[in-house]
C-alpha cells in the first residue's frame, strides 16, 4: 500500500476511534433523519458535550450532515455504514467461531473420568 493510502487509512482510523464516532454513523445508517435528542438516545450512553463534539468532527469530515430534519448520513458517511456491515457480518463469523474455540477449550481442559 502507498504511504498516501496508509496515511488516509490512519486519518479515517483516527477519526472513528474517537469516541462514539462508530456508533453515530452506525445509528444513521438507516437513512432516516435523527435530532440531537434522538441520537443521542440511538447511541447510547453519550453525553451531550461527547456527542455534539463526535458530530462536529464527523460534520467536518464530511460524513454527517445536518439538515432541517436533522442529523443524516452524506453519500460518503453511507458508503462508509455500507462498509460497516461487511465488518457486522465479519464479527457475527469471528464471535462464533471464538465460542466454539472456548467450548472446545473447556472441554479439553476437564480431567479425564476415573475408571
Amino acid at each position: 500500500m502507498a504511504s498516501k493510502d496508509n496515511a488516509a487509512v490512519i486519518q479515517l482510523f483516527d477519526l472513528l476511534e474517537s469516541r462514539y464516532a462508530m456508533r453515530v454513523i452506525w445509528a444513521l445508517s438507516d437513512g432516516h433523519p435523527q435530532t440531537f435528542r434522538l441520537l443521542q438516545d440511538s447511541v447510547g450512553g453519550v453525553t451531550p458535550n461527547t456527542l455534539n463534539t463526535r458530530l462536529k468532527e464527523l460534520r467536518a469530515a464530511r460524513l454527517v450532515d445536518h439538515t432541517g430534519d436533522g442529523y443524516r448520513l452524506t453519500h460518503q458517511g453511507a458508503d462508509l455504514a455500507r462498509r460497516m456491515v461487511e465488518v457486522q457480518q465479519f464479527a457475527g463469523k469471528w464471535a462464533q467461531q471464538q465460542a466454539r474455540a472456548a467450548v472446545a477449550s473447556a472441554a479439553s481442559a476437564q480431567p479425564a473420568a476415573a475408571p
